[in-house]
Parts: C-alpha cells; structure tokens; sequence
C-alpha cells in the first residue's frame, strides 16, 4: 500500500488534485531576480522570488506551444507523423532557428525536436499554423490555454517570445504551471527534452541536407536526474529557464527569470533543485487494492461495484515518519438509487500523528438505476424459485 521516497524535513498536506502551496521564506540565496521551485506532482511551492512579477519569458513561451501540440495530438486532430509545411512567415522568423525553407515539410515529430531540442523559433510557427490556421488565431487559444491553468500574469503575443513587446510576459509562477501542466499530462515529452544531440534532414528544391540539432539545456549533462524541459534568452528576457529534475520519483520544477547570463541561469537553477530535493519525502499509495462491492437500496441492483478515484501523494518537508501514515476507509452510510457511475461511495482518508493529511474519494464503476414496481416483482419471483428448489 505504501511507499516511501527520498527523504528529509514535515508536514505539506497533499491530496489526489493538490492546492500549491505558498513557500518558503527560507531557501538558497541566488542572483536571478525572479524564481520558483515547484514539485510537479503536488504543485506543492518550495521556494520563490518575485514569483508572480512579471517578465519576458523569451524562448520560454514554447512550453505553452508544445503543450498546445500535445494536446492537439491528444484530441486525435494531429499525429505524430502528419506532414507540417513550412510557410514564408515561418521561415522569416530570426534568432534561434533550425532554417527551414519555405515549402518545406517535416513531420510533426520532428517539428517537436526542432522546438524543444534547439528552440527553433520556424518550426514553432509552422507548428502553431498548423494548428490554428495562422499564428495569431494560434496565440489566442495559447492565452485562452493560460487562463484555464490559472495563469493569470500571463499575455502572449507570439508563439515562439522572440517578440520584444511589452504585451508579451509571463511570470515564475506562472511558467511553473504551463510547466507542471506539460510534464504531468505528457510526460513523453521527456522523449524529446532528454536528447542531447540528433540530426534532421532537410529536403528542399535544392536538395537534401542533414541538420544538427543539439539542446540548448546545459544541465541535462551537469546535473543528476535532469529532464529538460526549455531554456529562452533575448535582450529583454535576460535569461530564462523552466528546469526539471527527477531523483528518487520526486521530480522538481525549477524556474529562473532575467538571469545576468546563461551560467548563472543554469547555477540558480540547479541549486533550487538541490534545495528541494534536500528538503522533501514523498508518500504514495497508488490505490491498487479491489475493494468490495457497495450495497444499493432501492436500486434493480442490490450492490456496485466501487474504486479508489485516484492515487494518493503527500509531500513532507519536515522529516517526519511517513511510515507512521495510516489510512482509514470511511464508506457513505446509506446508498439508494439512482446511483451514477462515477458518484461518490465513501472515501480513503490518511492519517499521521493524529491528523488527517487528505483523502481520496472511492467512486461507483457502474450505475445502478432506481428499481420499479416491476424490479421488485422479479425480485420477489426470484426468491420464490430460490426457496422452491
């Protein structure tokens, strides 16, 4: 039932779908002005610095982009291997690119390595006209995708940041979300953001030719556990970076805004790291155990079949004795029908030193309908050939 990760110092409460939590007033002393630490699968905030300030982001604005891509995948309007056809308008685009021509078409996955792998600005724009038809109608669902994860510091302009408008910003806080939201929902994204160097061919009028594309996140090699996930730095942003770790099954998110310059960017980053997996232990209960049938009254069903919501996960940031959590099954008293498939049947609540630190909700896998006048014939028919034979 349980399982204990890492270790270290008390009591951050976390539950199925848990609340961020407002950190750290201690923590490492870094240069970079704005910063946060987030654990991914909690939200939980561990550390921060002018978090919700807002700034350029830079290359950053891609994780909205890839997020869009993924989800777009997801809903079965695009595949991994559909064809993305380079548009002039992608192709003008400057700084960090991969030089695709115009008429030029790769596949989707490619275009995902083109932008998480070497930040190339083109292949974002193909990429987000591919989706939306045109970059513009493509940075309205991005805003629109913003306001739905909570972002509220957060205006895009463009899909890549390479813009140096003011309308275009975003914050620590709010990175760490796009981030969270990404890594969660589409940890194969990780397939993308941990590969260090890969050719691409270009096939064009004027032939074919191989492109070297090598990641512009220097920590996938200086430091332990990292994953990616996109570097950003213009004149504006300074530099930037949205980092992410995993040692032990805890993995960090690791946020650094207007860095002096790209060293301090992936120092600041990887001491946050360092931080948070010093400070954290993480409890998980996945929930896997069969749980026994709930009784129905009233229902053309006497019984249903019921399941935990989800897997359970508490962070502690005080060394406290994780093995001491226990866990209380507490079922509704009495159920009648009509029951819907997925209503609540009871819930799983954790306990440690006394206090309940979340729960998980047990939900019906079946619905069961109310039972009518001729339900309750059969029923009585039934037991009648039960006690006749």
């Amino acid at each position: 039932m349980k399982k204990i990760l890492s270790v270290c110092l008390a009591c951050i409460l976390l539950l199925q779908i848990s609340i961020p939590v407002s950190a750290a007033e201690d923590g490492p002393e870094i240069e970079s002005p704005a910063a946060i630490l987030m654990e991914a699968s909690t939200g939980t905030v561990l550390y921060e610095k002018a978090a919700d300030e807002k700034r350029s982001p830079a290359s950053v604005t891609k994780i909205m982009t890839v997020l869009l891509v993924f989800e777009a995948i997801e809903s079965g309007k695009l595949k991994l291997e559909d064809e993305v056809v380079t548009s002039a308008h992608a192709k003008s685009m400057g700084g960090s690119q991969v030089f695709l021509e115009e008429g030029e078409k790769q596949t989707v996955d490619t275009m995902l390595k083109c932008i998480i792998i070497s930040s190339g600005n083109d292949a974002a724009v193909a990429m987000a006209e591919k989706i939306g038809g045109t970059e513009e109608e493509f940075v309205k669902r991005m805003n629109q995708r913003a306001k739905e994860l909570g972002m509220n510091n957060t205006h895009f302009v463009d899909c890549c940041g390479l813009t140096e408008s003011t309308d275009h910003y975003t914050t620590a806080r709010d990175i760490a979300l796009m981030s969270r939201e990404l890594i969660t929902k589409f940890p194969q994204v990780f397939d993308y953001s941990t590969i260090w160097m890969e050719n691409i061919t270009h096939v064009t009028n004027k032939g074919s030719s191989e492109f070297g594309l090598t990641n512009t996140n220097k920590l996938l090699r200086s430091y332990d556990g990292c994953k990616g996930l996109k570097t950003g730095s213009t004149s504006i942003a300074k530099f930037c970076l949205s980092a992410v770790a995993e040692r032990d099954g805890i993995e960090m998110i690791s946020v650094i805004m207007a860095a002096p310059d790209s060293k301090t960017r992936f120092n600041n980053a990887a001491t946050l790291l360092s931080y948070g997996f010093g400070k954290c232990a993480l409890y998980t209960d996945a929930n896997e155990e069969k749980l026994p049938n709930v009784q129905i009254s009233k229902g053309v069903k006497e019984d249903a079949a019921c399941r935990f919501a989800g897997e359970f996960r508490y962070l502690d940031t005080n060394g406290a004795d994780l093995s001491a959590i226990t866990k209380e099954i507490r079922m509704n008293e009495e159920i009648n029908a009509p029951v819907e498939k997925g209503a609540a049947a009871g819930k799983a609540v954790y306990m440690l030193n006394g206090k309940e630190i979340g729960a998980v909700d047990i939900i019906f896998e079946e619905a069961v309908d109310k039972a009518g006048y001729l339900d309750y014939l059969k029923k009585a028919w039934d037991k009648f050939q039960c006690f006749s034979t």
